[in-house]
């Protein structure tokens, strides 16, 4: 397998990743702004599919109509000279002070009216240069204080938001589908729709509920204390993995954007693991941050080794289902036995009644999984194989 990245992998980046200027809530930025037409380029070098962006991304807030003419027709000429392509766009509801009290649930109603403009304005964009999922992340969609919001209400405006969107997309005849984005905290103390089960469930109260499901996010799970890799499979399960966002993350801690596998590599290999397995076929997506202390060189650095992780992890993860002592350890641990339906066909609740079974017997039994845990680490590691 090739470790050299190319449009088939399908590998995305947010223009707000490589264009962080790295600027914190306790030093100015540490790089200068990044030109979206640069992006594309760079990117395109190193094998990247595409690139993903904000509408303030590629048109600064409050720009007229001739400025913004001008930044999208030198962006459209990057992506038809690359041929890098425009899976996935989003709306910035969350810089401008105007939304310090949220957008789709602001308590302001006229901020509310502003924001659903804001973004059908760029779903238009989107969908003209080709985008088909639209990531909502509510970042400033909570509170602070449980008296400062009715949580109650604000949900019933966050459907009624993401319902006046799935019917503007209708109406325009757009191929667009949506994709929530959660995150538990931060930037607002507690942030509606936290975890991908929040998301799943709300979901199933919209209008077109076949429009919209998720965009997990590696450290956003993490940041909540979840296991990312059983809330992937949940979303597989569901069949609403629309889009995922890769990086790194330590443990619950402020959301640290770290380059995919930097954090915990574990968690990342079993990620790609059931990503390669049940074949997600979307853009895998790195949406990290370069360390506050790269300069221009460590940019493009961190971004290939995104790439590059990924693609080492994908080569692990086959290598370590092809194993004979893997296989042998699995079936020990009765791993294909899940895959055998409890009930045979034909049976009912019935046929369980005069069964015998040994519960003793069953209760001595061991499972195995510490040989196929250290199987995997060595798989990791690179030893022994």
């Amino acid at each position: 397998m090739s470790l050299n990245p190319t449009p088939a992998d399908k590998f995305t980046f947010g223009l707000w990743t490589v264009g962080w200027q790295a600027r914190d809530p306790f030093g100015d930025a540490t790089r200068g702004p990044l030109d979206p037409v640069r992006s594309v380029n760079e990117l395109a070098a190193r094998g990247a599919y595409g690139v993903t962006f904000h509408d303030d991304d590629l048109i600064p807030f409050g720009s007229d109509e001739s400025a913004r003419a001008g930044h999208i027709a030198r962006f459209k000429k990057a992506l038809a000279e690359t041929g890098m392509k425009i899976p996935m766009a989003t709306t910035n509801l969350f810089s401008h002070p105007v939304f310090k009290d949220g957008a789709l649930t602001s308590n302001d109603r006229d901020i509310r009216r502003f924001a659903l403009r804001k973004v059908m304005r760029n779903i238009d964009l989107a969908a003209e240069l080709g985008a088909q999922i639209y990531v909502c992340w509510g970042g400033r969609e909570g509170a602070e204080s449980d008296g400062a919001k009715d949580a109650y209400v604000a949900l019933e405006r966050y459907r009624e938001g993401f319902n006046v969107l799935g019917q503007y997309v209708i109406d325009k005849g757009y191929d667009i589908k949506f994709a929530i984005e959660p995150k538990p905290n931060e930037p607002r103390g507690d942030i509606f729709l936290p975890t991908i089960g929040h998301a799943l469930a709300f979901i199933n109260s919209l209008d077109h509920p076949e429009m919209v499901g998720v965009n997990p996010e590696v450290g956003h799970e993490q940041m909540a204390g979840l296991n990312f890799v059983h809330g992937i499979a949940q979303a597989l399960f569901h069949k609403k993995l629309f889009h995922i966002d890769l990086n790194g993350q330590h443990g619950p801690k402020y959301d640290q954007d770290l380059v995919f596998g930097h954090g915990d590599l574990k968690s990342a290999f079993f990620l790609v693991d059931l990503l390669e397995r049940y074949n997600y076929a979307g853009p895998k997506h790195f949406d990290y941050k370069p360390a506050r202390t790269e300069d221009d060189k460590g940019v493009w650095a961190s971004a290939s080794a995104n790439m590059r992780t990924y693609l080492l992890l994908k080569e692990r993860a086959l290598a370590f289902r092809s194993d004979p002592r893997v296989q042998a350890a699995m079936k020990d641990s009765r791993i294909d036995q899940l895959e055998i339906p409890t009930m045979a066909a034909g049976e009912s609740w019935k046929d369980l009644a005069d069964e015998s079974f040994d519960v003793d017997l069953a209760g001595e039994r061991g499972y195995g999984y510490e040989a196929l845990d250290q199987l995997a680490l060595e798989h990791l590691m690179g030893v022994g194989i």
